[in-house]
């Protein structure tokens, strides 16, 4: 498959990625939809990282619109020389999906801390918001998950959303690598399509 094609396709399965991220993490300010939660003590501070808006949303738009651009770019070479521009347009590629692997690895790692650590909430033994669990060992036992009480359901919640951060920042990371080895091929070899403004010369 040609380097550009390569990079488009990769940048159209990074849109709805990016878009499920910014969703996933709106929704983590409002338990089961519920508003009055949003406040820096109700909530987990992994939340306000803002993981999944920023890392694997606004900062994956960039290597988006240069992976979707490149099968396009007409590169038609530079000081005479027709592979300059291909190679040049592979090299900033290189350079946005390194920008992308960040993002993704932002919110992988917040959202990895999020689950370790779990929500804050009010426990039938306590009333002011706590973190009741000490490490990740409550994903495993659902049981313990009742004592949160207030916002009700939080535990369930918090773990879905953050899971999904998880598996989708987790899936950028995986596409933006690709990238970064696909354009340091186009780079070194050279895009296999020709620009047609270079033919016709």
């Amino acid at each position: 498959m040609c380097v550009g094609k390569c990079a488009k396709c990769l940048g159209i399965t990074l849109i709805p990625l990016a878009l499920l991220c910014i969703i996933a993490n709106t929704l983590l300010f409002f338990p089961n939809g519920k508003t009055g939660y949003n406040t820096p003590e109700k909530l987990a501070d992994s939340v306000w990282c803002f993981s999944g808006i920023l890392g694997s949303g606004v900062l994956m738009v960039f290597p988006i619109l240069v992976f979707m651009g490149m099968e396009n770019n007409d590169c038609c070479g530079c000081c005479g020389n027709e592979s300059c521009g291909k190679r040049f347009a592979n090299l900033s590629s290189m350079i946005f999906a390194g920008i992308g692997v960040a993002g993704a690895a932002y919110c992988f790692i917040v959202s990895a801390v999020g689950l370790n650590h779990g929500p804050k909430c009010i426990t039938d033994y306590n009333s002011t918001y706590i973190y009741p669990f000490k490490n990740g060992d409550y994903l495993g036992n659902h049981s313990i998950w009742d004592i949160c009480v207030e916002p009700p359901k939080i535990v369930p919640w918090h773990v879905t959303l953050f899971s999904l951060l998880l598996v989708m920042s987790g899936t950028q990371l995986v596409l933006c690598a690709i990238q970064v080895v696909n354009g340091l091929l186009g780079f070194i070899c050279g895009d296999c399509s020709c620009c047609s403004c270079c033919d016709s010369a």
